[in-house]
């Protein structure tokens, strides 16, 4: 993929990365912030649950396949 970054010549170090800039619209930056607040731990505590819901959640649809 090619594209052309945006430079602006009164910051030479400072670019524009068009694909970057069309990203951010999509990120909820709330989300982002009350997630740095957080400890590590807390973190992978989070992450923890997240997998173990994600393992019933693929355990629940193997289940309801099988019944059909």
């Amino acid at each position: 993929m090619r594209y052309h970054l945006n430079v602006d010549p009164a910051e030479p170090d400072r670019f524009c990365d068009p694909l970057v800039e069309a990203l951010k619209r999509d990120v909820d930056m709330t989300l982002l912030r009350r997630n740095l607040k957080l400890t590590p731990q807390q973190r992978i505590d989070q992450l923890i649950e997240m997998q173990r819901f994600a393992a019933e959640l693929a355990e629940a649809g193997r289940k309801a396949r099988v019944r059909r």
